[in-house]
C-alpha cells in the first residue's frame, strides 16, 4: 500500500510487503514504511520503517552487508504449533516466535547467514496498569532468550521502563531514533494498545540509539 505523501517516488516494495502502508515522510526527507501492530516490514532500499511502541517490543534486524534489513511489531512473546506455512498476510506475526522467525528469514533471503545480523531491540514498557500480567516483561524476557537461543548476539536495546516509544529505524544504515512519550500522546498508545489485546482471541498462556 503506498501513500505517497506528494509528488515524490517511492523505490520499489519487496515482494509480500505490498500491504504495508509507505509514504514520503518530508521531515526525515525519505522514504517510510510505518508498521502496526503484528506487521513486519523488510526493505533494500535506503528506506525508514517507523511505529510505536506499549508493551509490544519490535526487533530492528539487518544484514551490515547486503544492507538489507527490516523491523516486526508483536504483541504478545509466542504461541504453539500452526496450522499452515508461516506467511507475511498472516496473523502469526502477533506472536513473538513467529514474528522473529519471519524477519529473520526474510532478511536471510537476500544473503547472508544468521551470523552477519546486527539486531536491535526495543519497547516492552509497563503501560497497562491495569493487567495484572506484565506483556511488556513477558515480551523482553522471550526475545532475549529467543536470540540467546539462535545464537544472535544484540547490538543495542532500549527495553522496559514505563514509557511508550516512538521507534524510527534506518535499515540501510542501522541508524535508530527512539523518543519515549509523556502525557497525551502516551495515554492515545495505552487506549490503543488496551484495544488491540482486546481483540486478541485465545490470549495464550505459555548498536547505537539516538534519543531525540
Amino acid at each position: 500500500m503506498n501513500d505517497g505523501g506528494g509528488s515524490r517516488k517511492l523505490p520499489p516494495v519487496l515482494e509480500g510487503f505490498e500491504g504495508i502502508k509507505r509514504y514520503w515522510d518530508n521531515a526525515m526527507s525519505i522514504s517510510s514504511a510505518k508498521l502496526m501492530p503484528g506487521e513486519v516490514y523488510v526493505s533494500e532500499a535506503d528506506e525508514m520503517i517507523m511505529t510505536v511502541l506499549g508493551s509490544c517490543v519490535s526487533a530492528c534486524i539487518r544484514n551490515p552487508k547486503t544492507k538489507v534489513g527490516g523491523m516486526n511489531h508483536f504483541m504478545l512473546p509466542q504461541k504453539g504449533a500452526r496450522e499452515s506455512n508461516l506467511t507475511l498476510d498472516g496473523t502469526e506475526s502477533r506472536y513473538g516466535n513467529w514474528a522473529m522467525e519471519l524477519l529473520i528469514n526474510e532478511v536471510l533471503k537476500h544473503g547472508g547467514n544468521k551470523k552477519d545480523l546486527e539486531v536491535k531491540l526495543f519497547g516492552g514498557g509497563k503501560v497497562l496498569d491495569n493487567l495484572t500480567d506484565d506483556i511488556g516483561k513477558r515480551n523482553i524476557d522471550f526475545v532475549f532468550d529467543f536470540l540467546d537461543q539462535e545464537g544472535i548476539p544484540i547490538a543495542a536495546n532500549d527495553v522496559g521502563d514505563r514509557f511508550p516509544r516512538k521507534l524510527l529505524y534506518f535499515p540501510h544504515t542501522g541508524i535508530v531514533k527512539v523518543r519515549k512519550l509523556k502525557s497525551t500522546n502516551q495515554a492515545t498508545v495505552v487506549r490503543r494498545e488496551a484495544a488491540y489485546f482486546q481483540d486478541i482471541k485465545n490470549f495464550p498462556r505459555d548498536g547505537d540509539i539516538d534519543l531525540f
